[in-house]
């Protein structure tokens, strides 16, 4: 009877039906015993002769299902059809529009030398734009200029956007001398990781399978910084598919070290932020890709809360974890940007509709800062004096530090959330043997990461995703102790943790290793609580005064 049972499902099961009945086509089998048996070792899994012969049906009728669905067309900005929710349960957030308040950039002038204009923040030049002090069309070639002199040292930009930015840049002007004030950002010259679509020019993700990838369409972050007055100059460097500092025209360099990269994967927005060859840059981050080149190069960072800022029209890499952020030298300017770039656009349907208002605040007095002993320990060597340093100013302006410890959970162990959606994401290269044509092929690159990604069990990705849900929950009850928390910015595990539960943080730098090496220190905020994040952020960084330092490149 045994040997008859084999074949009699092979028969029922290679049968395929057309919805019309008219006719069958008969498909053999292609999994037998023997490949369950060498598949089981690569889920960690034991079955026995009777259990793998059991499964075959459904095996093959799986990977039937698989070869039907590749053959419908899914571009990478076709979403996944469920939201990740970041929100612990029973907890709700504030609604509505607060009022932004800046501070008072009045006593700004004009330099004499201009190019002292490099490193002014975003509210200065605001000041003297709005004061007719210089026009955007002179401060969007200046910066222009200051990107064709440099960038072909630091290969940080793609594109540049120069027709239409004279075009913005002439607008903005007329449209002040009219009375027509779009805000502080308003003629403002700025530049946005190569990323993010933008029509009449390529967005090539960084990697030659796209190097020609043109559409019709602007990414809404691109529209709302716009619709701001704000004034694209150039489309910036990203590691090739958001990974490090490496795409198809070199290695993007950390303007402090020349001979060193800028880290990623926002490589070009935090190197041309640093070098003073645009006043802010848009980036991104699903684990690092903010905080790390940031870090690096000396810069402010924000990476904001899950849902905060649409990624319509971004690259996806994670649809749970992928998050959009602004990246500057000043704390306040990533106020400014955020200000502008937050809530709904009825595309992105991850996006939240929560109030930020924020407003500086007068000292740190009576606030509680939450830390992380064990990560502090963990932190290098070198590192750990600046880190010290930070607890210790914290505490000199009236805050009181409370020793907290994230959930013991598996935090490595979750990060194939990451790797399984990456290689959805890009699933098209791999089927097509296009990732070949990609710059970085060793083995801990997209490529072969995305090809080991095809053996993770949907269990496992349900089952990681299942614990993150513990995390969210128990991270609530800890961020509720205190007002932020401070922690090294790549040491331990907060930079994992906050990406899976969707955590703003804040990086800025913190002091110099040596003349040549920034380092930095990273504050975590409460959901959606970008506006208290970064007043407290301020606070210390107007105190320590690092932010205030530049590269020697262009000294």
């Amino acid at each position: 009877m045994k040997k008859l049972r084999r074949p009699l499902i092979i028969v029922l099961w290679g049968i395929i039906c057309f919805i019309s009945g008219a006719f069958v086509v008969i498909v053999a089998d292609k999994i037998e015993v023997a490949d369950v048996h060498h598949a089981q070792k690569l889920i960690g899994m034991e079955f026995t002769q009777a259990e793998a012969d059991s499964m075959l049906p459904a095996l093959n009728e799986q990977l039937r299902n698989y070869e039907n669905m590749r053959k419908f067309d899914l571009p990478n900005h076709i979403p996944i059809a469920y939201e990740f929710n970041p929100i612990p349960a029973g907890v709700t957030f504030e609604k509505g529009i607060k009022p932004f308040i800046s501070s008072d950039y009045s006593g700004t002038v004009m330099p004499t030398d201009i190019n002292q204009l490099a490193f002014y923040s975003i509210g200065q030049l605001s000041w003297l734009i709005h004061k007719k002090k210089i026009t955007s069309e002179k401060l969007t070639l200046f910066f222009l200029n200051r990107l064709k002199k440099y960038a072909p040292v630091l290969h940080c930009v793609v594109t540049y956007t120069e027709a239409d930015a004279m075009i913005q840049a002439k607008k903005a002007d007329e449209e002040l001398g009219q009375g027509k004030d779009r805000g502080i950002l308003h003629g403002i010259p700025f530049g946005i990781k190569d990323m993010f679509y933008t029509r009449n020019y390529p967005t090539t993700f960084g990697t030659p399978p796209y190097r020609n990838q043109v559409t019709e369409e602007d990414a809404t972050i691109v529209e709302k910084l716009r619709n701001a007055g704000a004034v694209m100059i150039a489309k910036l460097s990203l590691g090739e598919l958001a990974m490090d500092d490496v795409w198809f025209g070199g290695m993007t360099r950390n303007p402090w070290d020349t001979t060193k990269g800028s880290s990623g994967s926002s490589a070009g927005p935090a190197s041309a932020v640093s070098a003073g060859l645009i006043p802010f840059a848009i980036g991104s981050e699903t684990w690092g890709s903010i905080i790390s080149p940031s870090t690096v190069c000396g810069v402010t960072g924000l990476r904001p809360t899950y849902g905060r800022v649409s990624r319509y029209g971004a690259m996806a890499l994670s649809w749970t974890m992928d998050k959009v952020g602004p990246i500057c030298r000043y704390t306040e300017d990533c106020a400014i940007v955020f200000n502008a770039i937050y809530g709904p656009d009825g595309k992105d349907q991850t996006v939240y509709d929560y109030t930020f208002g924020y407003t500086p605040i007068k000292d740190l007095k009576g606030l509680k800062i939450g830390y992380f002993p064990k990560d502090f320990d963990r932190d290098t060597a070198i590192n750990k004096p600046f880190n010290k340093a930070a607890l210790i100013q914290l505490e000199k302006m009236g805050a009181q530090l409370i020793p907290l410890g994230f959930p013991q959970l598996p935090y490595p162990d979750m990060a194939v959330i990451l790797m399984a959606e990456a290689a959805a994401a890009f699933d098209e290269l791999t089927l097509t043997n296009r990732d070949d044509l990609m710059v970085q092929q060793k083995k801990d690159r997209w490529p072969n990461l995305f090809r080991a990604a095809h053996f993770i069990p949907a269990t496992e990705y349900i089952r990681a995703n299942r614990i993150r849900y513990q995390l969210i929950q128990q991270m609530n009850k800890m961020m509720e102790q205190v007002d932020v928390c401070i922690a090294p910015s790549l040491a331990g595990d907060n930079l994992l943790v906050t990406n899976l539960t969707g955590h703003p943080s804040l990086v800025l730098p913190n002091g110099f290793i040596n003349p040549k090496t920034p380092t930095s220190i990273v504050l975590i905020g409460q959901l959606f609580g970008e506006a208290k994040l970064l007043a407290i952020a301020k606070k210390y960084q107007d105190a320590t005064g690092f932010h205030l330092k530049h590269p020697p490149l262009v000294n």
